[in-house]
């Protein structure tokens, strides 16, 4: 028979219960948040899609290794099972456990980046472009232009556009550019995955100009997935085959394992060549930042659970259990006429908030406010993707436009069930019913200098202002 929507492949042991508050209490919650969804109280979230980061459910067979963790301060067993699953699954020749995937980029690109220098992705996420610009560095941008239009259904639209990173690099001079970073999935670009032949052809321009090849590889296995059910040539190989290939083609990766390894805390990184020099420089900023190598920030019960869950996040059942479930979320809009970044990406569900929101500006945060109002809503936690979280050019304080005015709902592993999925549709079509009551967006009246969105105030602009006439022209330019 044919399956609307794929069955989860486990059956629930444990709950947690959840409390909806009521309209008025959610109304008052979020206004003393200063209309910031990261300083909510988890507990005043009914379903919480701010992140897919260390929000899954661990296995009885992770909940056993964390008993069994061993935590010997240097050399513990439970880091050899860690590099054991990672030289088998990524055969790589040397393993770095981290304690997120920020502490990996905070590891590695001050080695390889500096101030004059350049990175350049398929599209860099928050945290990775911080790290960059910490460097000293600066980010470029090189996804496929077909990635800026959510409207138009077409696979790996989280591809590198091939030809303008031959264009920048030829402008920008190879010996300027220090690194070039593959987010697979590209979660900037709505979660969408990276094909095989586009990561062979990126390795190809990398090697040839000497630069070297990072993945960014919080989604490797959602992204092998896309790969096995969409790439011709790949539906007889396994996962971990795929997964093998594609690391084949970079020198290094820097993982946060807080997503498809399905943990609640934990983070690699990776080298390809066991003798590369990088090592040693990766061990000592390991010991600096992080803690000794061996556990590189993680007490021993999490590397155990790292290691498991390494091999259950590759498991096929498991992935088309989980990309099913988004995209049944994604069917439920395409029958409301909600715009989204089509296809479904692995994660989450990308909305359209600058469809959805069309009268509200860039520099009013049509994202955040499409994230205020699904909270408003329903206790739905989300966050936005898009101007707000790009922030402000880091020469001259001016706010960035980005690409793409995303509120994106990450959907946790292995937490939620179809009745929750259903919830998330039906606010977001009360929420489209009525948008055109929804007069004006908000302003920052405090942020910090780096990575605002996680800390910023902000305030409702009352809808009696009226618009300068340079945010009307910015309005009629959208």
């Amino acid at each position: 028979m044919a399956i609307k929507y794929f069955p989860e492949p486990f059956r629930i042991k444990a709950v947690e219960p959840l409390r909806m508050l009521t309209a008025e209490e959610r109304a008052a919650k979020i206004a003393a948040a200063h209309y910031n969804l990261f300083n909510l109280a988890g507990e005043d979230c009914y379903i919480d899609l701010l992140t897919d980061s260390g929000t899954g459910a661990m296995s009885q067979e992770q909940w056993a290794g964390v008993m069994r963790g061993d935590e010997a301060y240097a050399g513990a067993s439970s880091y050899y099972k860690l590099l054991e699953a990672g030289k088998d699954i990524f055969n790589y020749g040397y393993i770095q456990p981290v304690h997120q995937g920020r502490a990996a980029e905070k590891v590695l690109f001050p080695i390889l980046l500096g101030k004059g220098k350049f990175a350049i992705s398929n599209m860099f996420f928050d945290t990775t472009r911080a790290h960059v610009e910490l460097t000293g560095a600066r980010c470029v941008d090189c996804v496929v232009a077909v990635a800026k239009d959510p409207s138009h259904r077409a696979p790996f639209k989280g591809n590198m556009d091939v030809e303008k990173l031959k264009k920048t690099i030829a402008e920008l001079g190879a010996e300027n550019v220090g690194l070039i970073v593959m987010t697979i999935t590209n979660n900037s670009a709505g979660g969408q995955p990276v094909s095989m032949q586009n990561m062979r052809e990126v390795a190809e321009v990398a090697k040839a100009n000497g630069i070297p090849l990072n993945i960014d590889a919080a989604r490797y296995a959602e992204n092998a997935y896309f790969v096995q059910r969409d790439e011709p040539g790949y539906q007889d190989k396994s996962i971990k085959d795929i997964i093998r290939e594609m690391f084949s083609y970079g020198d290094m990766f820097t993982m946060s394992a807080k997503k498809d390894a399905i943990v609640n805390i934990g983070g690699m990184l990776g080298v390809k060549d066991a003798d590369s020099p990088l090592i040693l420089k990766i061990k000592a900023n390991c010991i600096s930042y992080e803690g000794f190598f061996t556990y590189g920030g993680l007490a021993g019960r999490d590397l155990e659970a790292l290691a498991i869950g390494l091999y259950e996040g590759i498991d096929n059942d498991y992935l088309r259990y989980r990309i099913g479930q988004v995209e049944y979320l994604a069917a439920r809009l395409d029958d409301a006429g909600i715009g989204y970044q089509t296809p479904a990406g692995g994660h989450g569900v990308f909305v359209d908030a600058r469809a959805m929101l069309p009268h509200i500006p860039y520099n009013e945060f049509p994202g955040q406010v499409l994230a205020i109002e699904l909270y408003k809503e329903a206790g739905i936690r989300s966050c936005d993707i898009g101007s707000y979280m790009l922030g402000n050019h880091p020469d001259t304080g001016k706010q960035l436009k980005a690409d793409f005015e995303f509120t994106r709902l990450a959907i946790p592993r292995r937490v939620y069930t179809q009745a929750h999925i259903d919830i998330m549709a039906e606010a977001l079509i009360e929420i489209k019913k009525r948008a055109h009551t929804i007069k004006r967006g908000y302003r920052i009246t405090w942020e910090p200098p780096i990575l605002r969105h996680f800390q910023a105030h902000l305030e409702p602009i009352a809808n009696e202002v009226e618009r300068t006439r340079e945010e009307e022209y910015t309005v009629a330019a959208q």
